[in-house]
């Protein structure tokens, strides 16, 4: 389990967020729990969730399945609750990176 893997979600509202992101940094892989961004699936968004700037929200197509990264939903969740591991983020861990930058550390509001 990496830094940027792509897990289905295991949990309720996997119909809207069919995919979870891992964003702890490896030096905490001896935890039992794990660092969570949901990906939430745009075609069953349709207008009902709105999102911040395009910067905290990138969109990546995942499996055929285009989503959108919800940092304002990030959370923590056991590792024997995650799902299969799908693929990974890992090339575009510069886009998640900043997205949580501009939540944390640009928020001047």
């Amino acid at each position: 389990m990496s830094q940027f893997d792509v897990h289905r979600n295991a949990g309720r509202n996997s119909a809207v967020i069919p995919f979870v992101v891992i964003v702890q940094s490896a030096a905490f892989d001896d935890r039992r729990r794990r660092i969570v961004v949901p990906l939430v699936a745009t075609a069953k968004t349709q207008g009902h969730i709105k999102f911040p700037p395009a910067g905290v929200n990138p969109t990546f197509t995942l499996l055929g399945i285009k989503v959108i990264l919800n940092p304002l939903e990030m959370t923590s969740v056991a590792v024997d609750a995650l799902g299969e591991q799908v693929g990974s983020l890992a090339d575009k861990g510069d886009v998640i990176v900043a997205a949580l930058d501009e939540i944390f550390s640009q928020a001047w509001g």
